[in-house]
């Protein structure tokens, strides 16, 4: 099968990705199905993995990979102890491809940080390819109405996105500001607008403060790097923010985050950077969140289809997901990237 295999990282202008005949993955176990894959998001997380950004933190874990973990496709096999699937269905595949369902994480429904998980993405098993088997338990059902290009994204920014505003406690008017709004981003928007919490909007970028308008924030801001600056228009406008959500990768947009939420508020961090600081006395409380479990997906794919959620995606053949990572890094993807083998 063809397959964007990544064999060293490098930035994404010397066109690390390269197409590949692999193959064909396999079921090997009686509980896996097979899939054809119809779509896979291209994520940010995924361009700094290929760029080496996050060797640090263990990403990739090995070379070479296959990159892309957030798929939609068709169920073609199923191993003879399958009951979740039949031939014909439509499922999709999370960042969490598998867990040791033992862990005390596993049994707390918390899966997703199970320690011993495998990672879509991360080995031949990831989404810029043609095929992939998963287990069963670790795949969800997608409705048949469900384009895959609008399908795909769901299964990681959508969850980590709805993850991310649960964690902000949501309740009708609270004062939520979303700081980064890309495929992610303008995810958390519309989930936050579904607990009918007021959302203000914050990115470098005018077509990304376009969108968060459209979709519903009560304003969207421009963010700027001059802190004292930035902070003061927003007093001005809004007040303090009851609770922050940070999806931009960059330390500055998470220091001036904390900055922006009143004392006693929230901020919940969706990105990988420093630790950072914040005065212990004005209690606040600082959350990490990573994607979801199993239950959190379904919910995820069950809100979307009845609310009839906007995905913003753009559409490109597999071949040229070097170009489309290019167009990612430099802000030229109003939402979600979709590639399509």
């Amino acid at each position: 099968m063809r397959a964007m295999v990544l064999s060293e990282c490098a930035s994404i202008e010397e066109k690390p990705l390269k197409l590949t005949e692999i193959e064909k993955h396999e079921i090997q176990r009686p509980n896996e199905v097979l899939m054809k894959i119809e779509a896979c998001g291209v994520c940010h997380s995924q361009l700094h993995g290929i760029e080496g950004d996050w060797k640090d933190i263990g990403i990739p874990p090995t070379l070479p990979t296959v990159p892309g973990h957030e798929l939609v496709g068709k169920v073609v096999q199923i191993g003879k102890s399958v009951t979740k699937f039949k031939v014909g269905d439509r499922a999709g595949i999370t960042p969490l491809l598998e867990a040791c369902k033992e862990c005390q994480y596993c049994k707390e429904g918390k899966e997703y940080l199970c320690e011993s998980s495998t990672i879509t993405g991360e080995s031949f098993k990831g989404g810029y390819t043609e095929y992939i088997t998963v287990i069963e338990d670790f795949a969800t059902k997608v409705p048949e109405n469900m384009k895959p290009e609008y399908a795909a994204p769901l299964f990681c920014a959508g969850i980590t996105a709805y993850k991310a505003v649960k964690a902000a406690e949501p309740s009708v008017h609270k004062k939520i500001g979303v700081f980064g709004i890309g495929g992610v981003g303008h995810m958390a928007i519309q989930f936050a607008r579904v607990e009918n919490c007021d959302v203000v909007a914050f990115s470098r970028t005018q077509n990304h403060l376009n969108v968060a308008k459209r979709l519903g924030a009560v304003d969207a801001m421009t963010f700027s790097e001059d802190q004292k600056r930035f902070l003061t228009k927003l007093k001005e406008s809004h007040g303090m923010l009851d609770a922050a959500i940070v999806f931009a990768p960059a330390d500055i947009v998470t220091d001036t985050a904390i900055k922006s939420v009143k004392k006693g508020g929230l901020i919940v961090i969706a990105t990988v950077g420093k630790n950072p600081e914040f005065m212990a006395f004005e209690e606040k409380t600082i959350r990490g969140t990573l994607i979801g479990s199993t239950k959190d997906m379904e919910q995820v794919i069950k809100i979307c289809d009845e609310k009839n959620l906007e995905v913003i995606s753009q559409k490109f053949p597999l071949e040229s997901a070097n170009e489309v990572l290019k167009k990612l890094k430099d802000s030229e993807i109003e939402a979600r990237a979709v590639l399509i083998p």
